[in-house]
């Protein structure tokens, strides 16, 4: 009898004799006492792992007399995973075929169509992983909008893509459709985007969705609200001086009252507006001001409002790479900042989701919905993204790289796909990353993004952590001293996009 090699160790920061294990492939979660946990952990026969950030013990210290708990309890943990006869290599291969068979379910759902009508943009940010699209001139013939026939060419495509994923002929939805770009919803799109919907119902039941610049929303006025593009994603970076310098037109004028016109719009509409504030360094300490400027104008008392946190990342030469943070840091700096201002609590920190989640198995006893993750993303299982050139792609961060396009739908409507390409995206899961497999946070994690990861190490099949460790400890142990407490469980804040 050993430890399962995928046990976490959860403090509670108000208690010194009790802690959480929360297990990795089967998905439980158990207050035990530490004298418990530190029986487990003796029984550990490999190194934990260490954090990546931060500064935390991952199990009470093995010190004097270790006491066995009774026969009941060892076999409670034994029934709940936490101790297992399989040696670490069979555990190993135990847990990949979990993986294998979450995929397998992963894969045989409804796809995820995203259109880009264009990946033009009428703004120039700095930070935007697009940016070479715009300001290369060989370039150039990016830009061009889709065409209806272009359209049509796709949908004539689509029930070839759900029959890969099992999916029946006579399906009537619902189905999902989001807009990306560039920004896809300028005011010269609006015809191709219309077309878009319109092909859309005709298939079934449809919903629609956006991320957008939303400089120019107020054009798509009648398209928008919960019968229409009922969620749209839209970025600030800080306030209105800080916002206009960094996401900017052409003629370096700034975008803030465009933006803030419309995402008033979009709420008077009942649109649920996401709003992704990219941090770093320089503007992180203005978000008081910002969250006093949102609640200001009334955004927060719309219940479709919501408002998250992510960290800019260096995509390009033009990010100041000692100006970054990783998504530990965010939300340790993030967790100082609502301390000393409870009116920034508006904005997710990264571990919302995860907090959220786990008060929803605190809440319900409902372990069976506990989402594993074996993938980080749909990129990996289901999702479609089509540009002006019928091209498919699996990632939007990747779109216009012809070396990882998928393929293209053919004008008679029939698919072309390279399968090596496809593979690869969608093969990509905890168990093929041999670091991943190992790692007892793994499938709550997903291994991180494959373009993180790609630009870190090189390597398609390798994990980019971003202090995930760290940070689903803090927030599981917060969710759970938040449920005791009986503070009551908020919607979580919306992503438009898991990334």
């Amino acid at each position: 009898m050993r430890a399962s090699s995928y046990n976490v160790y959860v403090d509670l920061s108000d208690s010194q004799d009790h802690m959480l294990l929360v297990h990795g492939y089967s998905g439980t979660y158990d207050l035990v006492s530490k004298g418990v946990a530190t029986f487990v952990r003796s029984l550990e026969r490999h190194r934990p792992p260490k954090p990546l950030h931060g500064a935390w013990t991952d199990a009470p210290p093995i010190n004097g007399i270790i006491e066995s708990p009774s026969g009941e309890t060892i076999e409670i943990l034994r029934r709940r995973g936490y101790l297992t006869d399989l040696s670490v290599e069979d555990e190993e291969a135990l847990f990949c075929k979990v993986v294998d068979r979450i995929h397998q379910r992963n894969m045989h759902g409804a796809p995820q169509y995203i259109f880009m009508p264009t990946y033009n943009c009428n703004l120039r940010c700095a930070y935007c992983f697009q940016d070479h699209m715009r300001t290369n001139p060989l370039l150039g013939h990016l830009l061009r909008g889709m065409s209806p026939a272009t359209v049509d060419r796709i949908f004539a495509g689509l029930r070839k893509i759900e029959a890969l994923h099992g999916i029946a002929p006579d399906f009537a939805g619902p189905r999902a459709f989001g807009f990306f770009g560039g920004e896809p919803l300028l005011a010269a799109n609006k015809p191709i985007v219309e077309h878009i919907m319109r092909k859309a119902r005709e298939l079934g039941e449809s919903t629609f969705w956006a991320v957008s610049n939303a400089t120019e929303l107020d054009a798509y006025r009648e398209l928008l609200g919960p019968q229409g593009i009922a969620d749209v994603q839209i970025t600030l970076d800080g306030i209105p001086e800080e916002h206009d310098r960094r996401r900017i037109y052409p003629d370096h004028t700034g975008s803030f009252e465009r933006i803030a016109s419309n995402i008033s719009i979009c709420l008077d509409l009942g649109v649920r507006v996401s709003i992704r504030l990219n941090l770093d360094r320089n503007n992180l300490p203005q978000l008081p001001e910002l969250a006093e400027l949102i609640h200001a104008r009334g955004w927060d008392a719309y219940p479709t409002f919501s408002a998250y946190t992510a960290p800019i990342r260096p995509e390009n030469d033009n990010v100041d790479k000692k100006s970054v943070l990783d998504s530990w840091h965010l939300d340790a700096e993030l967790a100082r900042l609502q301390a000393q201002y409870p009116i920034t609590g508006m904005f997710g920190r990264p571990d919302t989701q995860i907090k959220y989640k786990a008060r929803q198995i605190f809440h319900n006893h409902a372990e069976a919905a506990i989402p594993l993750k074996d993938s980080y993303c749909s990129a990996h299982t289901r999702m479609y993204i089509f540009d002006a050139f019928a091209s498919i792609y699996a990632c939007w961060e990747k779109t216009g790289d012809m070396s990882l396009r998928m393929g293209f739908v053919k004008e008679n409507g029939e698919l072309e796909l390279d399968s090596a390409i496809t593979g690869m995206w969608r093969g990509r899961t905890v168990a093929s990353n041999p670091v991943c497999r190992k790692c007892r946070y793994a499938l709550y994690c997903g291994g991180g993004c494959a373009v993180l990861a790609v630009g870190k190490t090189g390597k398609f099949n390798s994990n980019f952590c971003d202090g995930f460790a760290s940070v689903f400890r803090q927030g599981v142990g917060e969710a759970y001293l938040e449920h005791v407490a009986g503070i009551a469980m908020g919607a979580g804040q919306a992503k438009v996009c898991d990334q």
